[in-house]
């Protein structure tokens, strides 16, 4: 129950340092979110940029595939930048991890092309990529910590939920950025050197949130724990080799943050690609959609937090992932509908078939000069451009690549010849904006982000309380990043490559329904809820076993 004091704190709102707390730490989350995503938005232009030529899918693979190294290392940066913000501070930390991030974004706006420095250009965007996931592995952590050690008790759920908006709105502006370069810009100049502008700006936030940052105190649970001689000397053998704290780190990824990890990069990037890639798109119509998605949804990530110190975090993170795993696959197949009904009605009249022989196709999960590209792969790599789903036939022996369409057979592998003969039986290789219904596919997109402000709105302060304060900022990092990291992270590149190995548009959804649906199991089976517990003297690991 709350104390007296307690209550009056609360009726009186937020003091302005709380609410300094709040705006320092979320305002250089953002940023450092923007930081991270600007090549996350420009995953599919970056293909042609530092990959060869002659096989697109392959090439957006190894896109995707460079995009992911940036989320596979992020772990790592809790790990390290974990050990560093229980052993030293919170304020430190994440004041190290926002220049490390605001400079390698910067260099990747100096880099050069594939075309000017050849396979060097993108072993540096990976090496770059990888310096950014080990910051962002930090940072992330460090804020959800500060500002859950400077809310009071029974607002914890509400005030981190500020922190829980960064991650939208640093991609909300990434697009606003981009978008607005390629609106003043054609395409020739963007491609040349217009895409580097949004990296270069990079340098002047992070001297802004450097400056911000540097006028914040240390977190005071933290600074009590270090006075009274309780810390941890060893924060990474506490965190997960010591029973039963290392059972809760695994439980909390996979019964919290990996679900939550996919509902977030389905409902906000893997939409933006499919709006994209798959319904043909113009990218000013789908950078405007997930844009406006995102302003709708953002303020529900209050919403949410707050809800959670009422009735719990766990129950709003599980019924987000029920509620996603059941409605993904009408919610895209609708997508197509309201987006790209000329493609639809294609699809529905026109069944596609390629026979070849199997022996002869391969799978290129990253372009590189072993990649040798045969007639089959090529064929494969033109029709998963369409758009469109189709089946592969095996042909044991065959000499050639052919194409069916509907009662159409075209034999042979050629791209003239199959273009020309999708173009005959009416497919177009673009959405026509007149046949759009704009308000259907808004509101699709704006459930898919509430989702996303269930399951992530909550979610800082069910990890915070989770911990205890000596190894907190290590043990909760690790399951998120990973959840958020590897789990959620790695969706652009399996589900694509789930696409582009069966043929079907919507195959890439059984990823992140799969994932949901663990998240769900484990979580009601294995978990209990944080909401009150005491982080100055408790934690969630004590409450799961009473």
């Amino acid at each position: 129950m709350a104390t007296l004091a307690e209550t009056s704190a609360r009726a009186s709102g937020m003091t302005k340092d709380e609410k300094f707390v709040i705006f320092a730490s979320s305002l250089g989350t953002v940023f450092e979110w923007y930081d991270f995503y600007l090549y996350a938005t420009l995953a599919p232009f970056f293909a042609a940029l530092f990959f060869p030529s002659g096989n697109d899918t392959a090439a957006l693979l190894s896109a995707f595939a460079t995009y992911a190294a940036g989320f596979l290392v992020r772990p790592f940066g809790a790990l390290i930048f974990g050990r560093i913000g229980d052993l030293v501070g919170r304020k430190y930390t994440f004041l190290v991890t926002i220049v490390v991030m605001g400079t390698a974004t910067f260099l990747v706006g100096l880099l050069p092309t594939f075309s000017q420095i050849g396979w060097l250009a993108p072993v540096l965007l990976v090496t770059l990529r990888l310096c950014q996931g080990l910051a962002l592995g930090g940072e992330y952590g460090g804020a959800a910590t500060y500002v859950a050690e400077h809310s009071r008790p029974h607002e914890r759920g509400y005030t981190t939920s500020f922190i829980q908006t960064t991650a939208t709105l640093g991609f909300f502006l990434a697009l606003v950025v981009i978008g607005l370069c390629r609106i003043y810009m054609d395409a020739k100049m963007f491609a040349d050197w217009g895409w580097r502008i949004p990296f270069l700006v990079s340098l002047i936030l992070l001297v802004f949130s450097v400056y911000i940052r540097l006028r914040l105190s240390e977190s005071p649970i933290f600074m009590r724990m270090k006075e009274e001689g309780k810390g941890s000397k060893a924060p990474l053998t506490d965190s997960f080799l010591r029973y039963p704290n290392n059972k809760y780190v695994l439980l909390a990824l996979l019964g919290a943050t990996a679900g939550q990890g996919v509902v977030w990069y389905t409902g906000q990037f893997y939409a933006l690609f499919f709006l994209l890639i798959t319904l043909k798109l113009d990218f000013l119509s789908a950078y405007g959609l997930i844009a406006l998605s995102l302003v709708i949804g953002t303020p529900f990530f209050i919403v949410f937090g707050w809800l959670s110190d009422r009735i719990g975090r766990l129950k709003i993170i599980l019924a987000g992932c029920a509620i996603a795993a059941v409605t993904y696959f009408p919610l895209f197949a609708a997508l197509t509908h309201y987006v790209n009904p000329d493609l639809e009605a294609f699809a529905e009249k026109n069944p596609i078939t390629i026979s070849a022989d199997q022996s002869t196709c391969n799978f290129h999960i990253f372009v590189g000069p072993w990649s040798n590209f045969t007639q089959c792969d090529r064929a494969q790599d033109f029709m998963t451009k369409s758009g469109l789903s189709f089946k592969t036939v095996s042909a044991p022996g065959a000499k050639s690549v052919d194409l069916t369409i509907g009662s159409t057979k075209v034999e042979g592998w050629d791209s003239a010849k199959w273009q020309a003969a999708l173009n005959a039986a009416g497919y177009s290789g673009k959405a026509d904006l007149a046949k759009v219904n704009w308000f259907m596919a808004e509101l699709i997109l704006v459930i898919m982000v509430i989702y996303v402000t269930m399951v992530y709105g909550p979610i800082a302060a069910f990890l915070v309380e989770m911990f205890p304060t000596n190894i907190r900022y290590t043990s909760m990092s690790l399951p998120y990043h990973i959840g958020n990291g590897w789990f959620g992270g790695m969706l652009p590149l399996l589900a694509t490559a789930i696409v582009a190995a069966t043929g079907n548009i919507y195959a890439g959804l059984w990823y992140p329904i799969g994932v949901a649906v663990m998240t769900l199991i484990v979580g009601s089976l294995f978990l209990r809820d944080t909401k009150g517990v005491n982080i100055s003297t408790s934690s969630g690991v004590a409450i799961q076993q009473t």
